[in-house]
């Protein structure tokens, strides 16, 4: 049997055990195994699995990644994201579509805090939806909103998703979340622009608060600005040390880490069972990923082994004749594809061992190319028959909004960042200039 054919077949039968339910880690590291076992024997497959194993447990970043976690969960449990909208709800309401733009604003600071798009649509789902509808906004905008705003949870820093594409393409960790800023911003800045322009042209779709709503104190509005800004002010002093090399990347997870805790003792509410909670949760997560990053590396070592990636790009460039760029796209529409069945860690898991050598042999940016990763995979997300996030926020809504609305309200949304994901390809300097600015500084 040729290479090409097991590479092949070793593809087909982790997709068919991942269509029959079977967990990521499970299916990947299956094939994985079976396979080394098949083509190298007993001390060979043994070998493959336990380098794998050796590589992720020296990998010194990978500490990042409870930490960033612990921090999201103290946030979240203690109910400082909540703070974040009432801020929001005081200070923007008396705009037509003020709330679902404040709705956005807290999106990027949980995304700061938690690096998940299922934290920031959970949050928005239980915090913001049932607000918003409340106060007479369209329900196809809103439910519109929290998906798009969600989207941004795996793209602004520090984010999961970038430490697992970190270790599987050997780049690092500090570098990609740099590069996820500015692309989020912009992301989130087209967001806000989209829904002023709209609410602007038809107010009905986003209501203004009465002035009643808005009659607060100025002291309770400084109050609540306080209070929200809170989280903004540990993402600082996380960030700020490591933008200017004063701490490393597991410094800074372990600066963010503490001062989430202690801004929780601060307030009072930082209790036993918020504690306990946060602690759990942490060590499922991470030890879930753990088992996908080892076997997405045992997969990946029998891909090397069998040259399946440089007979894939012999493929397209010399036998297709394919231009670098046409590639590079096919491999997007790929990703959204997929996307109707499977999560972005699945997603860059299964793909990974053969895009990403690929990506590096055809001139790219890897770093560049793990941004256009995370905007695709929302995108995916977002994209109906089957989208992740479409039947995510189905679950979490109120009966009153159904999957046809659902449906209905992601389309704009889907089209700035098809929009977003263009202009980062066509000027790659917007995620790139950040991280080569830090790290050259």
């Amino acid at each position: 049997m040729s290479y090409e054919l097991i590479a092949i077949l070793m593809f087909s039968t982790m997709m068919v055990m991942l269509m029959t339910g079977q967990r990521v880690f499970g299916a990947i590291g299956f094939v994985a195994v079976l396979a080394s076992l098949l083509l190298w024997g007993d001390r060979g497959g043994y070998d493959i699995g336990f380098s794998a194993a050796m590589k992720l447990m020296k990998w010194y970043p990978l500490l990042t990644l409870p930490m960033f976690i612990f921090m999201g969960y103290v946030l979240s449990e203690s109910k400082i994201a909540d703070d974040l909208y009432k801020m929001f709800h005081v200070w923007m309401g008396g705009l037509n579509g003020g709330l679902a733009i404040g709705t956005i604003g807290l999106m990027v600071l949980i995304s700061a805090m938690n690096g998940l798009s299922v934290a920031g649509m959970a949050i928005g789902a239980t915090i913001a939806l049932p607000e918003l509808l409340k106060r007479g906004y369209d329900k196809k905008m809103v439910t519109g909103v929290i998906q798009a705003g969600s989207s941004l949870g795996i793209l602004v820093p520090p984010s999961v998703v970038l430490v697992l594409y970190a270790m599987i393409a050997r780049q690092p960790v500090g570098q990609l979340w740099l590069a996820g800023v500015l692309p989020g911003l912009m992301m989130a800045a087209m967001f806000i622009l989209y829904i002023a322009i709209r609410c602007k042209l038809n107010p009905a779709l986003g209501p203004a608060l009465s002035a009643e709503e808005r009659d607060v104190p100025m002291g309770e509005k400084l109050r609540l600005l306080r209070a929200g800004l809170l989280p903004l002010g540990i993402f600082a002093a996380m960030m700020v040390p490591f933008v200017n090399g004063w701490t490393s990347l597991v410094e800074s997870s372990a600066i963010g880490a503490l001062t989430a805790f202690l801004a929780a003792v601060l307030k009072g509410r930082m209790n036993r069972q918020v504690f306990e909670t946060s602690v759990r949760s942490t060590l499922g997560i991470s030890c879930m990923f753990m088992w996908i990053i080892l076997a997405a590396l045992a997969f990946g070592a029998v891909f090397d082994g069998l040259g399946a990636v440089k007979a894939i790009e012999d493929l397209f460039t010399e036998r297709l004749g394919l231009n670098p760029w046409v590639i590079l796209i096919l491999m997007q529409l790929s990703f959204i594809i997929m996307g109707t069945f499977l999560d972005d860690t699945a997603m860059l898991v299964i793909v990974a061992p053969l895009y990403v050598p690929l990506v590096g042999a055809l001139g790219f940016d890897l770093i560049w190319y793990g941004v256009l990763y995370t905007i695709t995979t929302q995108i995916a997300y977002m994209t109906p028959p089957f989208g992740y996030n479409l039947f995510l926020m189905r679950a979490m809504a109120p009966p009153e909004i159904t999957l046809r609305d659902i449906y209905g309200s992601i389309l704009p949304f889907v089209l700035v960042m098809t929009l977003a994901l263009a202009t980062i390809m066509t000027f790659p300097q917007i995620a790139l200039w950040l991280p080569e600015y830090v790290y050259n500084k």
